[in-house]
Protein backbone atom coordinates (compact mmCIF):
# COMPACT_ATOMS: atom_id res chain seq x y z
CA UNK A 1 0.00 0.00 0.00
CA UNK A 2 1.29 3.58 -0.98
CA UNK A 3 0.96 6.23 1.51
CA UNK A 4 1.02 10.16 0.91
CA UNK A 5 3.15 10.76 4.19
CA UNK A 6 6.37 9.87 5.46
CA UNK A 7 6.99 9.92 9.21
CA UNK A 8 9.31 13.17 9.77
CA UNK A 9 9.23 13.33 13.95
CA UNK A 10 7.29 11.45 16.50
CA UNK A 11 7.23 14.03 19.77
CA UNK A 12 6.21 13.11 23.54
CA UNK A 13 5.50 14.99 26.70
CA UNK A 14 8.00 14.85 29.21
CA UNK A 15 8.93 16.45 32.68
CA UNK A 16 12.79 16.46 31.71
CA UNK A 17 13.50 16.29 27.49
CA UNK A 18 16.80 16.88 28.09
CA UNK A 19 17.26 13.99 29.86
CA UNK A 20 15.01 11.73 27.97
CA UNK A 21 17.03 12.63 24.93
CA UNK A 22 19.98 11.48 26.64
CA UNK A 23 19.14 8.35 27.40
CA UNK A 24 17.41 7.56 24.30
CA UNK A 25 20.45 8.66 22.11
CA UNK A 26 22.62 6.74 24.05
CA UNK A 27 20.37 3.38 23.52
CA UNK A 28 19.18 3.95 20.26
CA UNK A 29 23.14 5.36 18.99
CA UNK A 30 21.34 8.45 17.81
CA UNK A 31 22.54 11.71 17.81
CA UNK A 32 21.50 14.23 20.48
CA UNK A 33 20.50 16.97 17.75
CA UNK A 34 18.55 19.60 20.53
CA UNK A 35 18.76 19.68 24.06
CA UNK A 36 17.23 22.40 26.23
CA UNK A 37 14.97 22.76 28.87
CA UNK A 38 11.95 22.87 27.53
CA UNK A 39 12.61 20.69 24.18
CA UNK A 40 15.17 17.85 23.42
CA UNK A 41 15.62 15.90 20.21
CA UNK A 42 17.16 13.11 18.86
CA UNK A 43 17.89 11.55 15.35
CA UNK A 44 19.37 8.88 13.25
CA UNK A 45 19.21 11.20 9.78
CA UNK A 46 15.96 9.87 8.80
CA UNK A 47 13.38 9.95 11.97
CA UNK A 48 13.58 12.22 14.98
CA UNK A 49 12.05 11.41 18.90
CA UNK A 50 11.96 14.76 20.28
CA UNK A 51 10.47 15.23 24.31
CA UNK A 52 8.66 18.70 25.11
CA UNK A 53 8.55 19.78 28.51
CA UNK A 54 4.85 19.40 30.06
CA UNK A 55 5.37 20.92 33.42
CA UNK A 56 3.36 18.71 36.38
CA UNK A 57 3.98 15.88 33.66
CA UNK A 58 3.91 12.22 35.36
CA UNK A 59 4.79 8.96 34.35
CA UNK A 60 2.24 5.67 34.32
CA UNK A 61 1.91 3.49 36.67
CA UNK A 62 2.38 0.63 34.53
CA UNK A 63 1.88 -1.88 35.47
CA UNK A 64 -1.05 -0.80 37.74
CA UNK A 65 -1.93 1.51 35.10
CA UNK A 66 -3.68 4.15 37.78
CA UNK A 67 -2.37 6.21 35.65
CA UNK A 68 -2.58 4.98 32.37
CA UNK A 69 -0.32 4.44 29.51
CA UNK A 70 -0.20 6.15 26.70
CA UNK A 71 2.23 4.78 24.53
CA UNK A 72 5.88 2.75 24.48
CA UNK A 73 8.85 2.37 22.58
CA UNK A 74 9.55 -1.44 20.90
CA UNK A 75 12.89 -1.32 20.52
CA UNK A 76 14.82 -4.98 18.63
CA UNK A 77 17.52 -6.20 20.42
CA UNK A 78 20.27 -8.76 19.70
CA UNK A 79 20.48 -10.15 23.25
CA UNK A 80 18.01 -9.11 25.60
CA UNK A 81 20.25 -9.95 28.98
CA UNK A 82 22.99 -7.39 27.84
CA UNK A 83 20.60 -4.78 26.09
CA UNK A 84 18.63 -4.75 29.72
CA UNK A 85 22.12 -4.64 31.61
CA UNK A 86 23.17 -1.18 29.31
CA UNK A 87 19.84 0.22 29.49
CA UNK A 88 20.41 -0.37 33.71
CA UNK A 89 22.99 1.33 33.77
CA UNK A 90 22.01 4.42 31.62
CA UNK A 91 19.15 5.18 34.00
CA UNK A 92 16.52 2.97 33.56
CA UNK A 93 14.74 0.71 35.92
CA UNK A 94 13.22 -3.09 35.92
CA UNK A 95 9.90 -3.57 37.31
CA UNK A 96 9.18 -6.59 38.94
CA UNK A 97 5.79 -7.54 36.40
CA UNK A 98 7.80 -9.17 33.09
CA UNK A 99 4.74 -10.33 30.98
CA UNK A 100 7.40 -12.34 28.38
CA UNK A 101 10.46 -11.92 30.01
CA UNK A 102 11.97 -14.76 27.63
CA UNK A 103 10.60 -12.83 24.35
CA UNK A 104 10.75 -9.18 25.39
CA UNK A 105 12.14 -7.16 28.31
CA UNK A 106 9.95 -4.11 30.36
CA UNK A 107 11.96 -1.27 31.44
CA UNK A 108 11.20 2.10 32.69
CA UNK A 109 13.27 5.08 31.11
CA UNK A 110 14.34 7.89 33.48
CA UNK A 111 10.86 9.50 33.51
CA UNK A 112 8.86 6.64 34.48
CA UNK A 113 7.85 6.06 30.60
CA UNK A 114 7.85 2.07 30.05
CA UNK A 115 9.74 0.50 26.80
CA UNK A 116 10.47 -2.53 25.66
CA UNK A 117 13.27 -4.29 24.81
CA UNK A 118 12.26 -7.10 21.96
CA UNK A 119 14.12 -10.05 20.30
CA UNK A 120 13.99 -9.47 16.64
CA UNK A 121 12.63 -13.12 15.61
Amino acid sequence: MSGFAKLAMLNLDAEDPARLAEFYGKVLGWEVLHSADEYAMIGDGSVSIGWGKVPGHSAPGWPDEATPKRYHLDLYVEDLDKAETAALELGATRPDTQPQPGRWRVLLDPGGQPFDLCLKS
